[in-house]
């Protein structure tokens, strides 16, 4: 974010140092978009400029205090918010401290005091605005609830689309789980139960306490094992996983 395209709200009630604070915003290359005297007006403006940072007055005069109108910045529009204060008493600190300040500036302040606390609160929520995405993102993969035909793994830091339908085999390992595709192995810390959630029961099923087999795969059955398409390698079916296989293969 550079700095002359940032844009900032001054909200404080003394028109003089409202006016000192926007000529210092000026001077180090920050863009004012309006300056307000009262809550209300600050929520209206932070509506309708959308700002990168608020610098709020904790005492404002009138109906609405610096606090409350924060919160409502805060909470509806997720701008970040440094408070202004000559001096704060316990509770009023209190107060403040739950609407989740990205810092206090005391007044009267520096120049340096000033850029400071800018730069390190927009680079504060930045940083939390990415990890809510990425959050979000992975919720999206793990919920997945439109489509099973797509799973993503993680292998080397990244993620991966693989589509079931060319997953052959599913092998537990300890705390691993290993999901086998007709040309790769993806290890993935998981357990077999998070991993048949995620995948479509009238194509999979688990066939032994370690094992979890595309039906569509199956080629022969030769108990106690069954024979996967293109595997060597013979899969063990278990005792109590025989009547839910069964099931399955009539189903096909």
């Amino acid at each position: 974010m550079t700095m002359s395209k940032t844009n900032i709200l001054i909200v404080e009630d003394e028109s003089i140092v409202a006016k000192d604070i926007q000529m210092s915003l000026k001077k180090l290359g920050y863009n004012v978009v309006a300056i307000c005297s009262n809550g209300e007006d600050a929520i209206n403006a932070a509506e309708e400029h959308m700002p990168d940072l608020v610098l709020m007055d904790i005492m404002l005069k009138g109906e609405m205090s610096g606090i409350e109108a924060a919160e409502q910045v805060r909470g509806r529009l997720n701008i970040p918010i440094i408070y202004l204060t000559a001096y704060a008493d316990e509770s009023t600190l209190s107060k403040a401290k739950i609407t989740e300040p990205y810092g206090y500036i005391i007044k009267p302040f520096k120049e340096i005091d000033l850029r400071t606390s800018i730069e390190m609160a927009l680079y504060k929520h930045q940083k939390e605005t990415d990890i809510r995405k990425e959050r979000d993102f992975l919720y999206s993969i793990v919920e997945n609830k439109d489509s099973k035909d797509i799973i993503f793994v993680k292998s080397n830091s990244r993620l991966v689309k693989v589509r079931t339908k060319d997953i052959y085999f599913i092998e537990a390992l300890k705390d691993y789980v290993v999901i086998n595709t007709s040309n790769a192995r993806y290890t993935i810390h998981s357990t077999m139960k998070d991993i048949e959630r995620k995948l479509a029961p009238s194509e999979f099923v688990r066939v032994h306490r370690s094992f979890i087999v595309r039906v569509d795969k199956i080629v022969a059955i030769e108990p106690p094992n069954l024979i996967l398409e293109d595997e060597k390698k013979p899969i063990p079916i278990g005792g109590s996983y025989k009547d839910e296989l069964a099931k399955k293969i009539n189903q096909v």
